[in-house]
C-alpha cells in the first residue's frame, strides 16, 4: 500500500489567507537593506513554495481565538523564516546533502554553499525583527518562536549526530527527534497565533494541545511519505532516511503502526478543538488534509 486511503486533491488552505503571506514575505525581504545576492538567496528559500502549513497555523489559530489574520501577520512572517533558514541548512552537504527542495534546486546548488548558509543565517535573524512588529505580546511571542528554534536545532543534532540519554529506547529517541526537530515549530506556531490574538492561558493551551499533536503527526506522515513515494510525487529526495540508518516511524513501528499512531493523534488534535465553535473549521479541515496528504 503506497499510500492512504484518501488523498486530498487540493489543500483546504485559505488563498486569501496564503497571498496574503506572500506578500508579507516579500515585502519584509524588500525594506531590508541586504546586499541584492543575498537578498536573491534568500527569496529563492523563501518563496520557492511549499504549503505555508506554520504561518497559516499562525494565523488561524489568531482567527480561531478571535482576532484577525492581520494582526497575526508578523509572527507568521517570523516562523516562516525560521522554517526556511531551517530547510536552507538541512539541505546542506555537511547535512542532509539535498540538490532538490519543493521539485526545485536547492538554495546551495543555485547559490553556492557560502552564500547557502549566509542566507540561511539572515533568515534566522530576521525572525526575531518580523516577530517584534506584533501588536500584541511582541516579547511573549519572540521567545517562544526562539525557544522552539532551539529545540528545531537539538531535534536535528538528535536525527543526525546522536546524542541520547544512553537509557532511551529507539522508539523513545524517535519521539524526542520528532518532537523537536518538526514538531517544536508546529506547536509554537498555533500558540504564536493565540499569543498574537491576546487569548486566554486556557485558548492558548488547548491550540498547544492541538499543535503538538498535529506535529507529531505531521512528521509520522513525512515518514510514511519518505518510505512509500517516489521523489517525482513528493517533489524531495525520498528514501533517504532508510539508506541513512535515520530512526523513522515505519522503521520502528512498521506502516500499519505508523498508521494507527496518525490517527490517535488525529483524535487527539480534533479534541484539543472541540470547545471552539465555527471560527475553528479551518483548522479541523488543515488537519483532515494533513492526515491525507502525499507529499
Amino acid at each position: 500500500m503506497n499510500a492512504p486511503a484518501t488523498t486530498p486533491s487540493a489543500t483546504p488552505l485559505d488563498p486569501a489567507l496564503l497571498e496574503l503571506v506572500e506578500e508579507g514575505l516579500r515585502e519584509f525581504l524588500a525594506a531590508q537593506k541586504l546586499p541584492e545576492n543575498l537578498r536573491a538567496a534568500c527569496l529563492h528559500a523563501v518563496l520557492a513554495g511549499g504549503k505555508r502549513l506554520r504561518p497559516i497555523l499562525v494565523l488561524e489559530c489568531a482567527r480561531a481565538a478571535g482576532a484577525s489574520a492581520s494582526a497575526s501577520l508578523p509572527a507568521a512572517i517570523a516562523i516562516e523564516f525560521v522554517h526556511a533558514f531551517s530547510l536552507v541548512h538541512d539541505d546542506l552537504p555537511a547535512l542532509d546533502n539535498d540538490a532538490l527542495r519543493r521539485g526545485k534546486p536547492t538554495c546551495h546548488i543555485a547559490f553556492g554553499e557560502a552564500m547557502a548558509i549566509l542566507a540561511g543565517d539572515c533568515l534566522l535573524a530576521l525572525a526575531p525583527l518580523a516577530a517584534a512588529k506584533s501588536p500584541h505580546a511582541a516579547a511573549a511571542i519572540q521567545e517562544e518562536l526562539m525557544r522552539a528554534t532551539v529545540s528545531m536545532i537539538a531535534g536535528q543534532v538528535y536525527d543526525t549526530l546522536g546524542g541520547f540519554p544512553d537509557s532511551l529506547a529507539p522508539s523513545a529517541r524517535l519521539e524526542l527527534i520528532h518532537h523537536n526537530k518538526t514538531g517544536a515549530l508546529i506547536e509554537v506556531a498555533c500558540r504564536m497565533g493565540a499569543l498574537s490574538a491576546g487569548a486566554d492561558e486556557t485558548t492558548v493551551a488547548r491550540l498547544a494541545t492541538f499543535g503538538r499533536a498535529t506535529g507529531l503527526m505531521f512528521q509520522i506522515v513525512d515518514d510514511l511519505i519518505d518510505a512509500t513515494q517516489t521523489a517525482h510525487h513528493a517533489g524531495k529526495a525520498t528514501g533517504k532516511d532508510a539508506e541513512a540508518g535515520k530512526l523513522t516511524y515505519p522503521e520502528i513501528h512498521g506502516l500499519d503502526g505508523s498508521r494507527r499512531e496518525i490517527a490517535r493523534l488525529e483524535a487527539e488534535a480534533r479534541a484539543a478543538l472541540a470547545h471552539f465553535g465555527a471560527e475553528a473549521s479551518p483548522l479541523r479541515s488543515l488537519l483532515e488534509y494533513l492526515v491525507a496528504r502525499t507529499r
